[in-house]
């Protein structure tokens, strides 16, 4: 269990980057949620436009 430890701990470590707590300047949470609701909505539309009854 200690090898499964030290692992998960690396893994952490690998994931905060050089001390960005993990948020990257870039990324927009509301545009990217948004971006996100417009595909999903996308998809429904499409999904309702092939499913209709003949």
């Amino acid at each position: 269990m200690s090898s499964l430890h030290t692992t998960a701990a690396h893994l952490v470590t690998l994931a905060e980057g050089s001390g960005h707590g993990g948020n990257h300047e870039s990324l927009n949470p509301y545009l990217t949620g948004g971006g996100a609701l417009l595909a999903l909505l996308l998809l429904l539309w499409v999904t309702t436009r092939f499913n209709r009854d003949r």
